[in-house]
C-alpha cells in the first residue's frame, strides 16, 4: 500500500484522524490442531485446522429467491410472503419433511411492522408446524450470518437437531413514519375522552407536523450515510475512481458468466401472485463498459466523490434460507451436505472512520484462530457494499502500517489471490437484499469449493454498525454443486 493517505472528506469537508494522520506518517481462542477432513474423496492433500468447536456441523442445502431490483416483480408482495417462497422451496430441495425441523431462525433488517417476529410469520405461512419455535434476528448486512451462527450454537449445544435459517429483505415497501409530533398528537387524541379535549388537541396541530421521517441507510450514532462513508473511506486509502469502475465491472462480468454456465444452483424460480410468469433470474446483473461507467456522476460527496450508482449495490429484494444439522443427522437422514461449517466471529470497530472495514479484521483473525494462512484458502466469498470499501479492504490487508497499528500484528497479512476471490460476481452485481445476502455468500462457497476443487472458503462481510462476519467451510466430501 502506498505511504501516505488522501485527507478523508467527512460531510464535504477535509478531516484528520489517527487512520490517516498514522498512514500519513508512514485474540484467538487456542486448541489442539485436529484434521478437518473427515474422509477422502478429494485428491489433494486436506489442510488441518484448529477446530473451534467439536460438533461436525453441516450445511446441508440452500436456496434464494431471484435477486431482484427494488420496485420491480415483487413489488406487491409482503416480506414474509417472499421469505415463504424461500422456505418452501428449500423443503422441496432437499425432500425433507418439515416435521423433521426443529427450530427457525431468520433474519431481516427493515422491519415490516405488522410482522415484526417474519421468522414465525414466514414459516406459518410456509406450511411449518406451529409447534415449531421461530425467531427473527438483525445484524444490518450480516443477519443471515447471524442465524447461520445463532444455528451452529444450537446444534453444538445438542439443544436441536435440525435448523432452518435465513434471511429476508423488502426494500420496495419500508415503513414510513409520522414525525414525532405527529404520534405524540395521534396517541394523545386517542385517549381524549370528550370534543372539547379533542378540539384543543386539533388546534395545536401545525403544518410541521405532516413532515414524515422517512428511512436511511445511515448510521444512528454518526447521522452519516454508508454511502458517504464509503467515499470517505475510499479517499482515505485512496482508492481511485477507475480502480471502483473497473471491479464493478468485474462483478458484472463474472456474474453474468456463472448465471450463463449455470452455476446459480441455489437460485428458485417464483412466481408472483398476478403473473402468469415465473420470475428466474437475477436482474441486476448489467455488464456494461468503461466509458459508460466513467460518465455516471458520484452519488454522495458532489462533486468529487467516487462512488457512483455503478460501483455500489442497489437497493434489492429478496429471500434466502438453508438448513442446518450434526453430520451423524445427515447420514441418518440419507442427505449429502454441501459443506462443513468450520467456525466464525463477529468483529466490531469505529463505525465513523472505519465502518466498512470489517473484511480486513475479520478475515486475519480467523485465519489466526484456526491455524491457517491466505495461501490455504482456496475461495473468498465476501460481501461487495460498494467497489471501492472491497478494494479499501484488500489495501488495508497488504498494508504494513495498517496491519500493525490497529490490528496488532507483527506484519501485514498480504493479498488474497484474486484469481479465487468472488469467481461469481457479488453484491454489486447479484443484489443485496440485506439480511439475505449471507446464505448466498455461503452456498456460493459451497458450490464453488465443489466446482474449483477446492477444500477451504472464506466468507466475510462487514455490516452497519462498523460490525462484521467471518466465517471458514469445508467442502464436504463428495458433495455435488447441484
Amino acid at each position: 500500500m502506498q505511504s501516505s493517505l488522501l485527507a478523508c472528506l467527512r460531510h464535504g469537508k477535509f478531516f484528520s484522524n489517527p487512520l490517516t494522520s498514522g498512514l500519513a506518517a508512514s485474540s484467538s481462542k487456542f486448541g489442539c490442531y485436529r484434521s478437518i477432513s473427515t474422509s477422502s474423496p478429494m485428491q489433494k492433500e486436506s489442510k488441518s485446522i484448529k477446530r473451534g468447536f467439536e460438533q461436525n456441523i453441516v450445511l446441508v442445502d440452500g436456496v434464494r429467491t431471484p435477486f431482484l431490483h427494488s420496485f420491480s416483480d415483487y413489488s406487491k408482495l409482503m416480506p414474509h410472503q417472499l421469505a415463504r417462497y424461500a422456505l418452501v422451496n428449500l423443503l422441496n430441495k432437499t425432500n425433507i419433511d418439515k416435521d423433521l425441523i426443529d427450530y427457525i431462525v431468520y433474519g431481516t433488517v427493515i422491519q415490516e411492522v405488522k410482522t415484526s417476529n417474519i421468522a414465525r410469520e414466514a414459516a406459518l405461512s410456509a406450511g411449518f408446524s406451529d409447534k415449531t419455535p421461530a425467531h427473527t434476528v438483525t445484524m444490518a448486512c450480516i443477519s443471515s450470518n447471524v442465524a447461520i451462527t445463532t444455528g451452529i450454537g444450537l446444534l453444538a449445544t445438542n439443544t436441536y437437531d435440525v435448523i432452518v435459517a435465513g434471511g429476508v429483505e423488502f426494500m420496495s415497501d419500508v415503513p414510513i413514519r409520522h414525525s414525532r409530533k405527529m404520534r405524540s398528537l395521534l396517541l394523545k387524541a386517542n385517549r381524549a375522552k370528550t370534543p372539547a379535549q379533542k378540539l384543543a388537541l386539533i388546534a395545536t396541530l401545525r403544518p410541521n407536523f405532516f413532515v414524515p421521517e422517512l428511512p436511511a441507510v445511515a448510521e444512528f450514532s454518526s447521522g452519516e450515510t454508508m454511502g458517504h462513508s464509503a467515499d470517505r473511506l475510499a479517499a482515505a486509502f485512496k482508492v481511485s475512481r477507475k480502480e471502483q469502475d473497473e471491479y464493478a465491472l468485474r462483478s458484472h462480468t463474472l456474474a453474468k458468466e456463472a448465471q450463463e454456465k449455470g452455476y446459480f444452483t441455489d437460485l428458485v424460480p417464483v412466481k408472483v401472485p398476478g403473473s402468469t410468469k415465473f420470475v428466474e433470474q437475477d436482474n441486476g446483473i448489467r455488464v456494461s463498459t468503461p466509458e459508460k461507467l466513467g460518465k455516471l456522476n458520484p452519488a454522495f460527496v458532489k462533486p468529487h466523490g467516487t462512488i457512483t450508482a455503478a460501483n455500489a449495490s442497489f437497493l434489492t429484494d429478496g429471500a434466502s434460507a438453508c438448513v442446518l444439522m450434526k453430520e451423524e443427522t445427515a447420514k441418518k437422514l440419507g442427505l449429502k451436505p454441501k459443506a462443513y461449517l468450520r467456525d466464525f466471529l463477529y468483529v466490531s470497530q469505529d463505525p465513523v472512520d472505519q465502518l466498512l472495514l470489517s473484511p480486513a479484521y475479520g478475515i486475519p483473525k480467523l485465519l489466526k484462530k484456526t491455524g491457517l494462512t491466505l495461501n490455504d484458502i482456496d475461495t473468498w466469498e465476501i460481501h461487495e457494499a460498494f467497489a471501492g470499501q472491497i478494494i479499501a479492504n484488500l489495501k488495508a490487508l497488504d498494508s504494513d502500517w495498517f496491519c500493525k497499528n490497529y490490528m496488532g500484528l507483527s506484519e501485514k497479512v498480504g493479498a488474497p489471490d484474486m484469481s479465487k476471490w468472488n469467481k461469481w460476481g457479488g453484491s454489486l452485481s447479484i443484489g443485496h437484499p440485506f439480511a439475505a445476502t449471507g446464505v448466498r455468500l455461503c452456498m456460493h462457497t459451497a458450490n464453488r469449493l465443489v466446482r474449483e476443487d477446492g477444500q477451504l472458503g472464506v466468507v466475510a462481510a462487514c455490516a452497519a454498525g462498523g460490525q462484521g462476519v467471518a466465517m471458514l467451510l469445508e467442502r464436504y466430501p463428495g458433495a455435488t454443486a447441484e
